[in-house]
């Protein structure tokens, strides 16, 4: 089980009650209405305050890198057929 400062469950329990009260907003200014996306933006905001959460595990870790992967390339690739466009004329 992953483990999390008592700072970051501080944090995370005020983010939780902002949540119940109906106070909590997303940085879009959105009501927050999903308990998932509350307990993710506690989460997110105890990392950025520097507490101690535990990293995310190696299946999103890789899923994430891998698509940041993909569009680098996809665009590469456009790039590219411009050139060839280009020096054909």
């Amino acid at each position: 089980m992953a483990k999390y400062s008592k700072k970051a469950q501080e944090k995370i329990g005020e983010v939780m009650s902002e949540f119940k009260k109906g106070k909590l907003k997303t940085s879009a200014g959105k009501k927050v209405t999903d308990r998932d996306q509350a307990i993710a933006i506690g989460i997110s905001e105890a990392d950025q305050a520097g507490y101690k959460v535990p990293e995310l595990p190696d299946k999103k870790r890789s899923s994430k890198q891998s698509n940041k992967k993909t569009t680098s390339k996809q665009s590469d690739k456009k790039t590219s057929s411009k050139q060839q466009k280009q020096s054909k004329k």
